[in-house]
């Protein structure tokens, strides 16, 4: 016995110096808990697994994982959005390397009081909506809840759909010095970063794959199992059409709308996709109206209805309000659910929850005081440079607390004076707070550990076996040793959280038992804001690479020969100004200029840098119908438009430049073509793209071929049209006119003529929704039908400026046709919702 224990002993001897010499230069911070040691400076038990795992691998080890783990979230596309960034917003989701560890035992202890205050909130709005005994009673002022803008007063003595509140509740909480977790703040409104936390797990779940699995780090998959499981289960059609209605692309937190909606297997909706008829909310599809029966909101309820709620919103749906009335449609959280995440209630929820709950809570809340009371207004001012100073509704209060909240103790003299006066004579917008030293973890810092304070936020979900809790959740951490920067607005970064079990972790997914999986080959509705968007990305990408082919071509021209290209430079140049790509004021200026200005501009319509941002924002709008690899395609084409640009005398940098956003396009273009199931999304994509191509070759055709072109400008128009190759295949001849036209115009085998496009554009729109049965061909297929018999009732040398002018305002009405019949619904069109793509 004793020679099989020593190399264990010898073992352990080792880890526990490694451990310590990875823990030589650790720092806790004084007067604070810590969640990697105790007092005495030991690694806590349930940290030491991961410590010893860090150990062994060695800082290089680590650093190359982590940066993989970075990788993976650059490559899937997570960001969040900054308001006051002047760059646009989008920055890099920053992950915390190191998970926040907690173990079994004291996990249990929060799950019960997380789960207990869920059910509070719940009682708390039952009642504020209901029977209103708390106000009347006298245990909440009725001022707390009349004055919360977020106190829905449509939404009293309305029975929820589900009959209950709230769905889905979290709370931030913190650790204090003495070792126990507080409540910081409710979030019963729409809890965000659920969806965050998935995507740390994963990403730290690949960076460290051996480990996360040795310590029983329990799965998240089962929490949003049951969530999904009981949004749909209040769906009453029984055919689980649940919408996660979001604000829309310019949302902080965007990517996690879309990452759910494609995780969970939702719709993702903006306001403009719904409409309310007869008490039913509506889907605008591609096929007409079809109805939806849940809604996981994302917007605050204020903006969900401008006509009874806020009537300057754009984000919500008339209508709405009456349409949970009537028992049309749920919506998850209900409305009116963020009243009671208002700090001013948090001063009364410890006595509320004995009456509501008959107990008192298991997990405290921050000591909170409200100022619309004469005794709590006069201990906040006397106790001003001890305590937090915060809103009691909203965010800011304006000529007090503008930027949120403070700590008494940072106020100068002129805005202590402020807040005071503001608290003697508005004290009912204001509440003090105790200033909480919150709990520190480690993070991965230059190769070693360091202390930072962190809020922790857990999600519970009311399932169809009751309220499930998230085993794990978002944490936010300070990148300094300042509490108060918790926040991702502020700089912060963000932390996986590894609940440990004692037992080996079951492998739970989303996906159905292989027995009970329903076989079905679409995707669901394709609301007309995805359809338009589609189609507009097609033409933003087609635009743009029409253009880099004429840059590319002229900048050849201009450095490959002694005269600059002869004839077809002028004609060049011309469809540069004619697209808005150059300003008026290089009218006279040398060649090159004009294509370096197209290619860096950012003011002009037509230059690449805005065609490129046209596409990524459009394509930022139905993110949750594209693939990672094609968006970061268009990133990554965004960040090449960014660089500098080259020097005014460098042409052979200028066409290295378009040659190199081209090949970009190209991978798009192929991930599009290759990865894109042929459903209808994919066909307003190529729609777009058609039509878009068919116009530039028109225009090309148009600008470099007259009576009597010359061999030059038809070579170019051969190169603009990608057909140079087949042209000499089939020729061997210099250019001709009749040729040249009948390969770009009229060969139907070639994927860049014009006849191509149309025959595409033909076959499209055979297919869409409302083009089968014997009824009249609507406007759109006439047109395309007068196009195709256009083509096939001239020759090459039949097609003049006047009849290729014709053909290219034809497409544009048909552009403006399928907007009306698609986009804008000129009339419905009912399909069965099944058939949607």
């Amino acid at each position: 016995m004793p020679v099989r224990t020593e190399p264990q002993a010898r073992t352990r001897r080792f880890e526990e110096a490694a451990v310590q010499a990875l823990l030589a230069q650790y720092k806790p911070l004084p007067g604070v808990h810590d969640e990697l040691v105790d007092g005495e400076g030991r690694p806590r038990a349930h940290w030491t697994s991961l410590l010893a795992a860090l150990a062994e691998m060695g800082v290089e080890e680590v650093n190359r994982r982590f940066r993989a783990a970075d990788r993976h979230l650059y490559r899937s596309g997570v960001f969040y959005r900054v308001y006051d960034d002047p760059n646009g917003g989008e920055r890099p989701w920053p992950i915390s390397h190191l998970p926040l560890v907690i173990d079994a035992t004291e996990w249990r202890a929060l799950e019960r009081g997380l789960i207990q205050r869920a059910q509070m909130m719940e009682g708390l709005l039952s009642d504020l909506y209901g029977e209103g005994k708390l106000v009347r009673s006298g245990a909440l002022p009725a001022a707390v809840v009349a004055g919360n803008p977020d106190f829905l007063r449509p939404m009293v003595g309305v029975d929820p759909h589900g009959g209950s509140f709230l769905k889905i509740y979290a709370a931030d909480i913190g650790r204090g010095p003495d070792g126990n977790w507080w409540v910081l703040s409710d979030r019963t409104q729409s809890p965000s970063g659920a969806g965050y936390a998935l995507e740390n797990r994963i990403a730290i779940a690949r960076a460290l794959p051996d480990l996360a699995r040795s310590l029983n780090v329990m799965r998240l998959a089962g929490y949003f199992q049951g969530l999904r499981a009981g949004l749909t289960k209040l769906d009453r059609s029984g055919e689980g059409r649940v919408g996660l209605l979001t604000p829309g692309p310019l949302n902080e937190t965007y990517f996690e709308h879309a990452y759910l909606a494609r995780y969970l297997g939702f719709v993702l909706l903006e306001g403009d996709d719904l409409t309310v008829r007869d008490n039913i909310v509506y889907v605008r599809t591609v096929a007409g109206l079809k109805r939806v029966d849940v809604l996981l909101r994302r917007l605050d309820a204020d903006y969900a209805d401008p006509l009874e709620l806020n009537p300057s919103s754009r984000l919500g749906v008339p209508g709405l309000m009456q349409a949970i009335r009537a028992g049309g449609v749920a919506v998850v959280n209900a409305l009116g659910a963020g009243v009671v995440e208002a700090p001013a209630m948090m001063g009364f929820l410890p006595r509320l929850g004995r009456q509501v709950l008959g107990e008192a809570p298991i997990l405290p809340n921050v000591a909170t005081w409200w100022c619309g009371q004469k005794a709590e207004r006069a201990r906040v001012l006397d106790s001003l440079d001890d305590l937090v100073l915060s809103p009691a509704f909203r965010r800011a209060v304006p000529g007090a607390l503008e930027d949120g909240p403070v700590i008494g103790a940072d106020l100068d003299p002129i805005r202590r004076a402020a807040v005071e006066h503001a608290i003697r004579t508005r004290g009912v917008d204001i509440v003090g707070q105790e200033a909480v030293r919150l709990s520190t973890m480690p993070v991965w810092s230059n190769g070693r550990l360091e202390p930072r304070p962190f809020i922790l936020r857990i999600f519970v979900a009311a399932t169809e076996s009751g309220w499930t809790v998230m085993p794990g959740g978002f944490c936010r951490v300070s990148d300094s040793l300042d509490a108060r920067a918790v926040t991702m607005q502020g700089g912060g970064r963000s932390a996986d959280v590894w609940v440990l079990d004692a037992a080996p972790v079951e492998q739970t997914t989303l996906l159905p038992a292989p027995d009970a999986v329903e076989v079905k080959r679409q995707t669901g509705p394709l609301p007309s804001r995805a359809a338009d968007n589609f189609f507009w990305l097609g033409r933003y990408v087609e635009r743009a690479e029409c253009t880099l082919r004429l840059l590319r071509t002229l900048a050849g021209r201009l450095s490959s020969t002694a005269d600059g290209g002869g004839g077809s430079v002028p004609a060049l140049l011309d469809l540069l100004q004619s697209w808005g790509a150059v300003p008026d004021e290089l009218t006279r200026a040398r060649p090159i200029r004009h294509v370096l200005a197209a290619l860096t501009r950012r003011d002009r319509p037509g230059a690449i840098p805005n065609l490129i941002d046209n596409a990524r924002h459009t394509a930022s709008v139905i993110r949750d119908r594209l693939s990672p690899d094609a968006w970061r395609t268009l990133a990554d084409l965004g960040l090449m438009m960014a660089e500098p640009a080259p020097a005014a005398s460098a042409e052979p940098d200028a066409y290295e430049r378009a040659d190199r956003a081209l090949r970009a396009l190209a991978a798009f273009s192929g991930l599009a073509s290759e990865n894109m199931n042929r459903l209808a999304g994919w066909r307003f994509l190529d729609l777009g793209r058609r039509i878009e191509r068919a116009i530039a070759v028109c225009r090309f055709a148009r600008a470099l071929v007259g009576e009597t072109p010359s061999a030059s400008t038809l070579d170019v128009l051969l190169e603009l049209c990608d057909s140079q190759i087949t042209y000499r295949s089939r020729y061997v001849m210099v250019e001709s006119r009749a040729p040249v036209l009948d390969l770009v115009l009229l060969d139907p085998v070639n994927p860049r003529s014009l006849a191509f496009q149309i025959a595409a554009i033909s076959d499209h729109l055979d297919v869409l929704p409302g083009h089968a049965g014997d009824a009249l061909p609507p406007p759109e297929e006439r047109l395309v039908a007068r196009l195709s018999a256009t083509m096939k009732a001239f020759d090459a040398v039949e097609f003049d400026d006047a009849r290729l002018g014709q053909i290219e305002g034809r497409l544009m009405e048909l552009s403006n046709e399928v907007a009306e019949r698609y986009f804008i619904h000129r009339q419905p069109v009912e399909t069965p919702w099944d058939l949607l793509a």
